[in-house]
Parts: structure tokens; C-alpha cells; sequence
């Protein structure tokens, strides 16, 4: 396969992060694998990684999407938009070589290709919520916020198992 552009590789980590919603008896090196054999999608560093990147930290960003999703649940969101969602977020915190503004952009292009047409005002919103709080606060700080809020949510459940 030729290489991608930014675009399509971009599209491409989205379709990663949607099909995982489907198949989660797959790791996601398992699901990329699977992806570069079945759809031809060759080695590319920026998917991989981000990829693998967004998997890896889903908990921080599942964390910040459920904070400015204002009544949303991130399990309650259409797969479409939760993938877009991540996959900005993760870009926005851990990728330091991509301008916000072209993630912001290129998010609600993929919604707007792939959802609903309400989910795209949603999905700026959300983005742009969420792009306000690292600006304030740094990406460090609000990873680290969403990290302590994740131990805190299983702190309960860790010590109920200790007493069984």
C-alpha cells in the first residue's frame, strides 16, 4: 500500500477505535494486526501509535469525554461519536506535533463524514470543552487529574476484593 496522508491515516486509527467497540475479545495489537491483514493497511507509525496510544490511555480519556459531555455517560454516546472523541482527545493530550485546532477540525470532519448530523455539533462542543481545560491547565495537569480520578473509582472496588 502507498503510503497515507495525515487524512487517511487519521481515518484510518478512527475505524481502529470503532471496530474495537465491536471486537473486545481481540487485543488491539490483535485487532491491528487483523486490520493490516484484512484491509491492506500497511505499516504507518502515526496509526500505530495512535492507535495503540488511545487504547492504552482510554481510561484518562473515557474521564475527560464523560466530564464535558454535560449529562453523557461515554457509554451512552453513539460508537461514532466516542471514537472521534477519543481519538481527538488522545491527539490533543499525548500528540505535542499536531496543532489542537487541526484535531478539533479534522474530529468534526469525521463526524460529519461518519455520524449522525447532530453528533457534530456535539462533538465540537465536547472537543472544544476539553481543548479550553489543557489550554488552562496544561496537558500534564489534566493528565494527571483525569489518572488520580481513575485510582479513586477503583480504590472501592480493589479494597472489596481484599476483604473477600
Amino acid at each position: 500500500m502507498a503510503s497515507m496522508t495525515r487524512r487517511q491515516a487519521r481515518e484510518a486509527v478512527f475505524e481502529l477505535l470503532f471496530e474495537t467497540e465491536f471486537d473486545t475479545d481481540r487485543t488491539p495489537q490483535e485487532v491491528l494486526a487483523l486490520a493490516r491483514e484484512d484491509r491492506d493497511l500497511g505499516e504507518d507509525s502515526y496509526v500505530e501509535t495512535t492507535y495503540l496510544g488511545a487504547m492504552a490511555h482510554r481510561g484518562v480519556l473515557d474521564v475527560l469525554l464523560s466530564k464535558f459531555s454535560h449529562g453523557w455517560k461515554t457509554d451512552r454516546m453513539s460508537r461514532v461519536s466516542r471514537a472521534v472523541l477519543r481519538l481527538c482527545t488522545y491527539e490533543m493530550l499525548y500528540c505535542k506535533d499536531i496543532p489542537t485546532n487541526v484535531s478539533l477540525n479534522e474530529a468534526v470532519e469525521l463526524a460529519k463524514k461518519f455520524d449522525d448530523p447532530k453528533a457534530r455539533a456535539f462533538v465540537n462542543g465536547v472537543l472544544n470543552s476539553i481543548k479550553g481545560e489543557i489550554e488552562s491547565r496544561g496537558a500534564e495537569a489534566v493528565i494527571a487529574n483525569c489518572e488520580a480520578a481513575l485510582a479513586d473509582a477503583e480504590a472501592p472496588v480493589e479494597a472489596a476484593e481484599e476483604n473477600e
